[in-house]
């Protein structure tokens, strides 16, 4: 059921919250939290909240009813308690699929495939189930899809929109009277998303109606796509954005977020649970300058586990930091009780041991979702792929036995970089020669099984030695650093991602006061920190941007 935000979903209208969101897929990872539904119906399909997020919905699936519960703390699935309320829709469905309600909570809809239709309620109390009646109303969507299993409305409830099980397809319709199913027309307007999903079962709108978020039984992940035109579906596009929600649930029925798309929901009848995730979007990034970059006279010292430290990379919310060791061919898990604050890095006692493919890490990166971690080294020249059954957790890491070999191209190859969907990557040459860098090509997102050299560029001459390259988010600037130099230089891409149109900016930004062996360093999420590691002290600095 998912709940459009915006004036539909959850209930949640921008009139009410004042909040406008997207979620970032990318970023997304498991709280850990969960709520269990066994006691009340073995089969939950749909899951809704009331704009506050104190009030939690639920649809069963073998009793047909509509329960409520109590959230202590908003948004926060591990506090909910059952208010002993439910009501009944087995008099209009008998294989009812999701939930939504209007942007107060007055009307509540539910869609079900026994009549392959929408029907309509009204809560005389706001967002009260034992309040609530059926309004004789419904809207059938048979000719549309035989087996619709969600419903959603625009912001201003004169849209309204299906996802449909049978066709792997959403569909769109108005209605002359906002939240009036009796006045619903179809729009003639339709978006396969079987290329990605071919079992859909549920998705939700943002706030501003640019993106939606599909799930089904097919594939356990959720999908992300874009609306060149709010609330539009003949401008819907694949955003090449996805997260699995497989290490939680396997049989994913419903999906929806909060009022800001900061933590999403998936309900599943494997385990018939509620999980919630965090979302966190990532915050603007500028790029940074190198030019008045200076030393904040903060580091932390890895030499405890590190002897030869060459990578680092942070999640996403400044709450967790990796390092890539050459000296024990392992990869080290450390926390940040303050975010992006070195001074607060202590060891989680964690680490993944890459010994067995590569005896010479050189680099690493992470996919943006925290389940795959890619190492690359001078002793084997290949790429390797790992996976983490649970995001950003290095303790349940392990080699996917998926690698690519970038031999031809480089006898020493150090430095990587994704594209963030996955479809490119970049290796730079160790050994000295101009600083070369090496582009590839993915045929499937983040499968390196599927990977293709397609050219490289020599005109980073700046460090004979490249050790680490970053883009920035859009693929239009690089940045490169190496231990000959002790510096981090400044290039940018006339076109975005192509490695051949690079060009040096004339930019860069010494730590050679700090470190004289420079070999990895990274830039916090928005681009207004740096943090540049070596071997000479095994110590990560931090430096403003």
């Amino acid at each position: 059921m998912p709940l459009v935000f915006g004036r539909s979903i959850l209930g949640f209208a921008a009139a009410d919250t004042g909040v406008t969101w997207t979620a970032d897929l990318s970023s997304a990872s498991y709280d850990s939290k969960s709520f269990l539904f066994t006691s009340q119906d073995t089969l939950p399909m749909g899951l809704a909240f009331n704009n506050n997020g104190t009030k939690m919905y639920m649809l069963g699936g073998f009793s047909d009813t509509v329960y409520q519960y109590s959230l202590s703390t908003a948004f926060d699935v591990s506090t909910a308690s059952y208010d002993s309320v439910s009501f009944s829709v087995s008099s209009q469905d008998s294989n009812s699929f999701n939930i939504t309600f209007n942007n107060n909570g007055t009307k509540m809809y539910m869609v079900g495939a026994t009549g392959d239709s929408v029907y309509q309620y009204s809560l005389s109390t706001s967002f009260d189930m034992s309040t609530a009646s059926y309004d004789s109303v419904s809207f059938s969507v048979a000719s549309q899809d035989i087996t619709p299993y969600d419903v959603a409305f625009g912001s201003s409830g004169t849209k309204m929109y299906i996802v449909g099980f049978n066709n792997d397809s959403l569909y769109q319709y108005s209605l002359s009277t906002a939240y009036d199913l009796s006045t619903a027309s179809y729009d003639s307007v339709s978006f396969s998303v079987a290329t990605q999903e071919t079992q859909p079962t549920d998705f939700a709108i943002s706030s501003d109606g640019t993106e939606i978020y599909v799930v089904g039984l097919a594939n356990d992940t959720v999908y992300k796509y874009t609306l060149s035109t709010a609330w539009d579906l003949s401008t819907a596009s694949y955003a090449s954005v996805s997260f699995s929600v497989a290490s939680q649930e396997n049989v994913p029925r419903s999906v929806t977020f909060n009022s800001s798309g900061s933590k999403m929901y998936i309900v599943g009848s494997q385990n018939n649970s509620v999980y919630q995730y965090s979302t966190v979007a990532a915050p603007a990034w500028t790029n940074p300058n190198l030019a008045t970059a200076s030393y904040d006279s903060v580091s932390a010292s890895v030499s405890t586990q590190a002897s030869n430290a060459h990578s680092l990379v942070f999640k996403p919310d400044g709450t967790t930091l990796y390092l890539l060791d050459d000296g024990n061919n392992a990869v080290y898990e450390y926390d940040l009780s303050t975010s992006w604050d070195l001074s607060t890095l202590s060891y989680s006692s964690s680490s993944l041991s890459v010994s067995s493919q590569e005896t010479s890490p050189s680099q690493m990166y992470f996919k943006p979702d925290g389940t795959k971690i890619y190492i690359v080294g001078f002793n084997a020249n290949s790429v390797f792929q790992y996976g983490l059954s649970t995001a950003w957790d290095l303790s349940t890491a392990s080699y996917d036995s998926v690698s690519f070999s970038v031999s031809s191209q480089t006898t020493a190859a150090n430095g990587l970089a994704f594209k963030p969907d996955g479809t490119k990557f970049f290796v730079c040459d160790f050994t000295g020669v101009a600083g070369k860098v090496y582009q590839y090509s993915l045929s499937t997102a983040w499968d390196l099984s599927t990977a293709s050299y397609v050219s490289n560029s020599g005109n980073l001459t700046q460090e004979g030695v490249a050790a680490e390259i970053i883009f920035n988010p859009d693929g239009t600037k690089l940045w490169l650093g190496g231990p000959i130099q002790d510096k981090v230089f400044q290039y940018s891409l006339s076109t975005a991602w192509d490695i051949t149109t690079i060009s040096y900016d004339s930019v860069s930004f010494s730590v050679s006061s700090q470190e004289n062996n420079l070999r990895g360093f990274n830039f916090k999420t928005d681009g207004s920190k740096l943090y540049a590691v070596g071997w000479t002290n095994d110590t990560i600095y931090q430096y403003s941007t």
